[in-house]
């Protein structure tokens, strides 16, 4: 294969992957007037339902024009030798390939964020407000954006630059070490990111003594689940969509409920989506989750080790001098199909667990009143109740509302 027929391939791969993002798109847009099903009667008002067709299609023509846009700029990028341009720009501050791959990313990824920057700021500001979700201040917006870049430089720069220094001691066995250091941070992440990273950009705060602490409690000890804590986090500064999530492993563990969630739901219906995510915990779903993850972590790395010396993955990209960083950007997009599909099965597993999560919480509490608790959240959330079954199956990391409630009351 020359350099000029793999760099057709990269094209090929992202116009058709964006082909295909598209398409579901659109075939799921086609369902937004489907008639809703008989269990799913009492979720909206006319009204409401309304509404909720009204934000499926604002969503759906911002993710067309936008990601339309992204793509003509990526293209020009790599037809105007954007690579080999950022890579000279690189080079001109230093001759150490661990300094020039930290600046080629940083320019990459920053002035990527820069040209989302408005973007984001239309479907917040524009799209959320407009159907009453948004609570996001102008200051916070940038604040947040501000505090991301800081996160990037340190946490990604760090982790960036210890895997391009074993690559640098080690050659084609860097994979090895890069998978041992990422599992060791994916693991930190799942037991301290409430303590450590959360608190940068929210406020959590103990639940207060209660009727709704005692009943969580009672029912944590009638599961035989040792809570350590139970949080209020001030969702409600950015959004009135509620959630509740649960985080942490060993000693660490945690429940963190949104205080949108707590004004949503009555105490029934709260315990209930506790239950659930008891579930989770119970059937070793967090743990599994963190078992694949790494392990496709591992997978990847070692498809990288294999390709990442060649230099025709840089000269693909017009750059002359072969480098790890050139290469990991070649490679990220020639692996960019395998991970659609590795990301497809992820999603069926992920179902599957929210299937049983969901038996969990039925047989240890109350079926009915987590289905009460998840009609009331879709439609507080103006969620799609009739999506296409191509767009569940390859996207939804979730079964659909219908197929849970069938599920719950089968």
């Amino acid at each position: 294969m020359t350099s000029n027929t793999l760099f057709y391939l990269l094209i090929a791969i992202i116009v058709i992957v964006f082909l295909i993002d598209s398409l579901l798109d659109i075939l799921n847009a086609r369902h937004y007037n489907n008639n809703i099903p008989d269990e799913l009667s009492d979720v909206y008002p006319e009204d409401e339902y309304q509404k909720s067709i009204a934000y499926k299609k604002a969503n759906y023509k911002f993710k067309l024009v936008s990601s339309l846009i992204s793509l003509c700029i990526m293209l020009l990028f790599f037809f105007l030798d954007g690579f080999a341009w950022v890579d000279g720009i690189a080079r001109s501050f230093s001759d150490n390939p661990i300094i020039v791959g930290l600046l080629f990313f940083g320019i990459i990824m920053i002035s990527s964020d820069i040209l989302s920057t408005p973007a984001a700021y239309y479907k917040t500001f524009i799209i959320e407000e407009q159907f009453g979700f948004n609570k996001t201040t102008i200051k916070t917006f940038f604040i947040d954006k501000i505090k991301g870049f800081v996160m990037m430089i340190i946490v990604g720069g760090s982790l960036l630059a210890l895997i391009m220094w074993f690559y640098e001691i080690t050659g084609k066995y860097f994979w090895v070490y890069a998978w041992a250091l990422i599992s060791v941070f994916t693991l930190a992440m799942n037991m301290f990111y409430a303590k450590l990273i959360v608190p940068l950009f929210n406020k959590q705060t103990p639940l207060e003594p209660g009727e709704l602490r005692d009943t969580i409690q009672e029912y944590s000890n009638n599961v035989g689940f040792q809570l350590k804590d139970i949080f209020v986090i001030d969702g409600s500064k950015r959004s009135t969509k509620a959630n509740a999530y649960f985080s942490g492993l060993g000693s660490e563990k945690r429940i963190t409920l949104y205080d949108t969630l707590i004004k949503d739901l009555n105490k029934e219906e709260i315990v209930a989506v506790l239950a659930h995510e008891v579930g989770h915990y119970k059937k070793m779903h967090v743990i599994m989750n963190l078992l694949l993850s790494i392990l496709l972590t591992g997978v990847t790395l070692w498809f990288l080790s294999l390709f990442i010396a060649n230099p025709l993955l840089s000269e693909a990209l017009g750059v002359g001098i072969p480098s790890f960083h050139i290469g990991l950007v070649a490679f990220g997009i020639l692996y960019s199909p395998i991970s659609e599909i590795t990301g497809l099965i992820m999603n069926v597993v992920s179902r599957a667990f929210e299937y049983q999560a969901d038996d969990y919480a039925k047989n240890s509490y109350d079926g009915e009143a987590l289905i009460n608790s998840l009609k009331k959240l879709s439609k507080n959330n103006l969620s799609n109740l009739t999506p296409h079954p191509a767009m569940v199956f390859i996207h939804y990391s979730h079964p659909t509302l219908l197929q849970r409630i069938k599920n719950i009351r089968k």
